[in-house]
């Protein structure tokens, strides 16, 4: 008799190698070839015309992480792919194929944007990778979600309002949005790590890419140079963006800060708010304590929504920005039954 892991997928994921025409050649010399995850449930084949399509969701992952961190099989701890998969064994959970994009940067995220200071990102995910996964695996069409926490929440928001009718549900986990609220406070943080540079961003970011650290104010600070990359790419600038605050002073640059707005979903909405009115499902949750303040973010976001008229569905959870795995168990089967409505 053989004894069979008790933590092995019930269902498999399977590896492929993308070669990406969006990413060649990327400004930050990022691979343009890359392992996309793709889980199959059990008894799917993944083939074209030889199971039942299945629906598709997009799994994005956060700020410094990629689509390979939802694999975790640990006994102690389990990633989401893995949890999600026994509970669609056992039949807790509708079936589904997940796709995990590998979007990371040297610089840590691409936010699922495109931008002339990283790539193309979000053609990469709302384009290549989409037709990629309905010409590769059996996909019912049009059935396709997208789902992330945190940088991810912002790119599921960001790729369903600029790409309208590619993904019919959205599920934002502690997603950035409300810049004022969730960014704002890192500025000067950022900035009191950039001091041990002299206030140079081009020496921190020397130093960080040979021995990256993200103790301290560290964190803030790469999160301010990777979010002027995706917000504010200037190509004569001599890193490729502009910063949205004086190193000396601290003081906000108006136009720059202009430019994160427009990224911003609070302000997205506002134009295209008919994106949103097309999707099955929009769901929006944060923890009540989160510790980027992206509770109130959210709120400011819900209540342009209400006053636009955008049918979504807003929660908020006892807990904070951090070990939110559980969140991905109560998001995946609400958006997959969405899709399946």
């Amino acid at each position: 008799m053989t004894l069979r892991d008790p933590l092995a997928f019930a269902g498999r994921v399977e590896l492929r190698a993308f070669e990406s025409d969006c990413l060649r050649d990327n400004p930050l010399g990022d691979p343009h070839v890359r392992d996309v995850p793709v889980y199959l449930p059990p008894d799917a084949s993944g083939e074209p015309g030889a199971d039942g399509p299945l629906p598709v969701v997009f799994l994005l992952a956060g700020f410094t992480g990629r689509g390979q961190s939802y694999l975790e099989t640990h006994p102690w701890k389990r990633g989401v792919v893995s949890r999600f998969d026994r509970l669609v064994a056992t039949g807790e959970a509708p079936p589904a194929i997940l796709v995990m994009p590998d979007c990371f940067t040297r610089l840590g995220g691409s936010q699922y944007v495109d931008s002339s200071a990283t790539g193309r990102y979000a053609d990469y995910v709302a384009g290549e990778l989409v037709r990629f996964v309905d010409a590769t695996f059996a996909t019912e069409p049009g059935r396709r979600a997208v789902v992330g926490k945190s940088s991810g929440g912002f790119g599921a928001m960001h790729l369903t309002l600029r790409h309208p009718g590619v993904f019919r549900a959205a599920a934002s986990i502690s997603g950035d949005c409300h810049f004022e609220a969730g960014y704002a406070s890192q500025l000067r943080p950022a900035l009191r790590h950039l001091m041990k540079f002299d206030g140079d961003p081009a020496r921190f970011l020397e130093a960080f890419l040979e021995r990256p650290d993200l103790a301290g104010d560290a964190h803030a600070a790469i999160n301010l140079l990777a979010m002027s990359a995706c917000y504010s790419p200037n190509p004569a600038s001599a890193l490729g963006f502009d910063l949205p605050v004086d190193p000396y002073t601290g003081e906000r640059v108006a136009e720059v800060w202009e430019r994160w707005l427009e990224f911003d979903p609070v302000h997205a909405a506002q134009r295209h708010a008919e994106a949103w009115r097309q999707l099955d499902l929009l769901y929006l949750e944060c923890g009540r304590y989160d510790e980027f303040d992206l509770q109130f973010g959210l709120r400011v976001l819900v209540r342009e929504l209400e006053r636009l008229g955008v049918p979504h569905e807003h929660v908020e959870w006892e807990g904070g920005h951090f070990g939110t795995d559980d969140r991905y168990l109560e998001v995946l089967p609400r958006v997959i039954g969405a899709l399946r409505a």
